[in-house]
């Protein structure tokens, strides 16, 4: 166990002015002493970049770097954790998004947890809903019959302290993780193959096959605004909430998974929501959530990844 090892906060952000200077200035709030905080801008258009060089340019806590265009979540992302770990020499990072809000006991509450055993991959905690506060969005999921059913923990739920216990996890979201050092030199980063959406099941996926745990630590809050970069109904978003995950499970899981994974996630789950998100008028989301399971499809053939 190391001494307040320091931990790299990395941030993505693009066009997010509006929100990025509480987020920032929640984590330079934290009674964790030992960090610096990395804001990738992936090649924004607002004044994102204005903001953070007049807010934070003389800040000796934050660090700024610049990707010349929007090279999507994977990659963008892939820069500040190359640079936090590689260059900074972190110890860990933690990955959070730029729409939250980090409480001040976060960073050591999640460093404490994954000090516990060398095989903690990732750590992550409590994620309220910013307009309801006191509301979980998510502490994390669960995952049955062979990752057919991944379920929420906790959603929507009034936090009285009925999840007050650290536990490991089967999956979670990367709205806020602590990544060891020893998970990224083992297996590695975001994949790119995934612009944006899935990225961390697929990330979970790599790391549990070498063995690594997923940690939920009780002390640790952060609050989420939700999808304020992309939207929550955008077409974009769907078409990628449609693809990504079947490639996920491709790439990573045996061929009975696979076989099973992609018959009940495409014809019981996905093509009643595209007839169901069309009956509602939605028609460009639901031809872009189309679209989307024929990429993952034309992407099987591609690899050679046909199920028999």
């Amino acid at each position: 166990m190391t001494e307040n090892p320091f931990v790299a906060v990395v941030t993505l952000n693009y066009n997010g002015s509006s929100f990025l200077q509480e987020c920032i200035d929640s984590i330079l709030d934290s009674d964790y002493s030992n960090f610096k905080v990395i804001v990738v801008d992936n090649g924004s258009k607002d004044n994102s970049l204005e903001l953070l060089e007049r807010l934070y340019g003389l800040n000796d806590k934050v660090i700024i770097l610049k990707n010349k265009k929007n090279l999507g979540y994977s990659k963008g992302m892939n820069v500040g954790l190359d640079y936090s770990f590689n260059n900074l020499e972190a110890d860990f990072c933690l990955v959070m998004n730029n729409d939250t809000f980090l409480d001040k006991q976060a960073i050591s509450a999640l460093v404490e947890v994954a000090q516990k055993d060398e095989k903690i991959g990732f750590v992550t905690g409590k994620v309220y809903y910013a307009d309801k506060p006191n509301i979980f969005q998510t502490i994390g999921k669960f995952s049955e019959a062979g990752l057919l059913n991944i379920r929420y923990r906790g959603k929507g739920e009034i936090d009285k302290g009925q999840y007050d216990k650290d536990c490991e996890l089967d999956f979670c979201d990367d709205i806020y993780w602590l990544v060891s050092k020893k998970l990224y030199y083992t297996i590695g980063g975001y994949d790119p193959e995934f612009f944006l959406e899935a990225e961390d099941f697929d990330w979970q996926l790599r790391a549990k096959k070498a063995g690594f745990k997923i940690m939920f630590a009780h002390k640790a809050k952060i609050w989420h605004k939700v999808s304020m970069v992309i939207g929550k109904d955008s077409p974009r978003k769907a078409y990628y909430d449609a693809r990504n995950p079947l490639i996920a499970v491709m790439k990573n899981c045996e061929p009975d998974i696979v076989k099973n994974y992609l018959q009940t996630r495409i014809y019981k789950i996905y093509l009643p929501a595209i007839l169901k998100t069309a009956l509602k008028g939605k028609i460009q989301k639901a031809l872009y959530m189309f679209a989307g399971i024929n990429s993952a499809l034309i992407w099987r053939l591609k690899n050679k990844m046909a199920i028999k």
